[in-house]
């Protein structure tokens, strides 16, 4: 208990060390919002970050803004144990960082900083690797999803990350989530002079939007559907001849996904059949699973930030229901 005491402080010593050149990370981050897969200063950042820490740092690492950056402790006769951290560094159209990915960043820094301090001021007893993937694209895309398909993650054995939220919580649930694009493909017409020469695409978009709306009184409560009009139309006597609009459909489990999926997509064919509009449907980023927890590490997680001064709101649930339905969280 007493070795593992020192581990934990020298773990707060470390951070508390670099916490000024992490804040300035975190802030230059901040100053530079950058869209998914485009988060070039971010990764300059990073990379730079770590390699001035005297960590193995593999730069675009399959995706063009990820990185890869390692630390391996003095070799046993045991197999290594190999632990993740994740940053995240991408921010949303027009408001920047608004889900705080900078500090997400941050954490993921100085969670790894803090535990190669830990193993460098001890002898572990078995050989300890520790990996932190710089993983873009969260906001859109799916950047973590493209380094499952690359293999990046295949011979970790547990990985960590931290998202911001407004209250201290050991798991906050994560739900399945498909976006969808909708286009459809009119007949343009004067719209004064000969409108019934017109196939309105606009029209379409409307009913698509009205046909969601009206969907939502036998949608679940845990339910979630919710879209833009992002194209309709060029000019007002111009019968519309093409519209887009793209939808983020949510559901605590992948068969609800699945069932939600089908009725949204019953409401937006429905809309072309009705105006005699073509219709399109396509997925512009990686489907998301639900999470599931781990009562092991989330019990863990509030034994020890309670020992930090944390306090929780979700003890119970945490630890007792973990479960989407019942606390009813979504994020971005």
């Amino acid at each position: 208990m007493a070795l593992l005491k020192q581990c934990k402080q020298k773990v707060c010593d470390v951070i508390e060390q670099e916490s000024e050149k992490l804040h300035a990370l975190s802030q230059d981050i901040w100053k530079t919002p950058e869209l998914a897969y485009k988060e070039h200063t971010a990764h300059q950042l990073l990379t730079s970050f770590f390699s001035s820490q005297a960590w193995e740092v593999q730069a675009h690492y399959h995706l063009d803004t990820a990185f890869r950056a390692q630390w391996t402790s003095e070799a046993t006769d045991s197999p290594p144990l190999h632990v993740g951290f994740l940053c995240e560094y991408d921010a949303l159209p027009e408001i920047g960082h608004a889900c705080g990915h900078n500090l997400i960043a941050e954490v993921g820094a100085a969670a790894a900083l803090g535990l190669r301090g830990a193993l460098e001021s001890v002898q572990p007893p078995r050989q300890v690797q520790i990996t932190v993937l710089g993983t873009p694209a969260e906001e859109d895309g799916g950047g973590k999803v493209d380094l499952i398909k690359a293999g990046a993650f295949e011979d970790m054995d547990v990985v960590f990350m931290a998202h911001p939220a407004q209250d201290d919580a050991a798991y906050l649930p994560d739900v399945a989530i498909h976006d969808v694009t909708v286009k459809y493909y009119g007949k343009a017409s004067h719209a004064a002079a000969y409108p019934w020469e017109g196939i309105n695409a606009l029209d379409a978009a409307i009913l698509a939007y009205n046909n969601i709306s009206v969907l939502r009184q036998q949608m679940k409560p845990t339910w979630r559907v919710h879209g833009i009009i992002k194209n309709g139309g060029v000019k007002p006597n111009i019968i519309p001849t093409y519209s887009e609009l793209e939808f983020y459909l949510r559901a605590p489990s992948l068969k609800d996904l699945a069932d939600l999926q089908e009725k949204a997509h019953a409401c937006f064919n429905s809309a072309a059949t009705a105006t005699g509009c073509k219709v399109e449907l396509s997925s512009t980023s990686h489907d998301y699973f639900n999470v599931l927890p781990n009562k092991t590490l989330a019990k863990t997680y509030i034994e020890n930030g309670k020992q930090l001064g944390m306090q929780f709101t979700t003890d119970d649930l945490v630890l007792n229901a973990l479960s989407a339905s019942q606390l009813g969280i979504f994020f971005c």
